[in-house]
């Protein structure tokens, strides 16, 4: 998207508008609700189930005076975790020139789809930011259970994906109704194809509805089942024991 500009530079202008906009809003520890940072941002919810995106940006009239308002229309959603994604993109959708001016980037230079990114990295900031995530994370050695606990208002999904945008020793899967959907690694840690003890973990947890967890000389696979009675979907967690002995 930014070719000409380092992984860490854009992280760090990412992560500081989040944390920014955060420490304005009083916001001091997780969860975040992006509905509540919404108003605190002076934006207004509405609810439009015609709509055929999640949700997007307007300006309102309103009754006294005409004066407009950014607002946030929002398609309603069976799942909670669906909303605060969509209204936190929306978030990150205001806040993409505080990025691109951070980075010293024209955005009318930019690729195209490359607000829409920005939108989507901020997103991620918002419902997971960093400095909490990571010691959150290292506090309950990436348990994903505790982690969506903690973090409520992301899905086990988002949170599965967030443990992949720092340096650590791991290759996260996720399965959907019996096929691998996502198989990526971590920053410095290598993915490869998907390896026998990961079919197999994942194989036990798809059966059971359980946890379940298999090693051997060389790694740590974890998993863990999301079901529904509609749907099933299992996020593995592979962690390499070499690597392990380092951190």
């Amino acid at each position: 998207m930014l070719p000409k500009i380092a992984i860490e530079e854009w992280s760090k202008a990412l992560d500081g508008c989040v944390i920014n906009m955060l420490v304005q809003q009083g916001m001091e520890g997780p969860p975040i609700d992006a509905i509540q940072l919404a108003a605190g941002l002076g934006m207004d919810i509405a609810w439009d189930a015609a709509q055929p995106g999640r949700a997007r940006i307007v300006k309102l009239s309103r009754a006294t005076g005409g004066t407009a308002q950014h607002a946030v229309l929002v398609r309603p959603e069976p799942r909670p975790e669906r909303i605060q994604w969509a209204v936190a993109h929306e978030i990150g959708e205001s806040l993409a020139n505080q990025v691109f001016t951070e980075l010293g980037v024209d955005p009318r230079e930019a690729r195209a789809d490359a607000r829409e990114q920005v939108a989507n990295q901020l997103a991620v900031r918002i419902l997971l930011p960093g400095a909490w995530f990571v010691a959150d994370a290292a506090e309950c050695n990436c348990d994903l259970p505790k982690l969506k606990e903690r973090y409520f208002t992301a899905s086990h999904e988002l949170i599965a994906r967030r443990m992949l945008d720092f340096p650590s020793a791991a290759v996260i899967t996720i399965y959907d109704q019996g096929e691998v959907k996502f198989h990526r690694a971590a920053v410095g840690s290598r993915c490869g194809a998907l390896r026998p003890i990961e079919s197999t973990c994942w194989r036990m947890v798809h059966e059971s509805g359980r946890y379940a967890q298999r090693s051997d000389a060389s790694c740590v696979v974890r998993g863990w089942p999301i079901h529904e009675p509609e749907w099933k979907r299992e996020i593995l967690r592979l962690e390499w024991r070499e690597d392990l002995e380092e951190l």
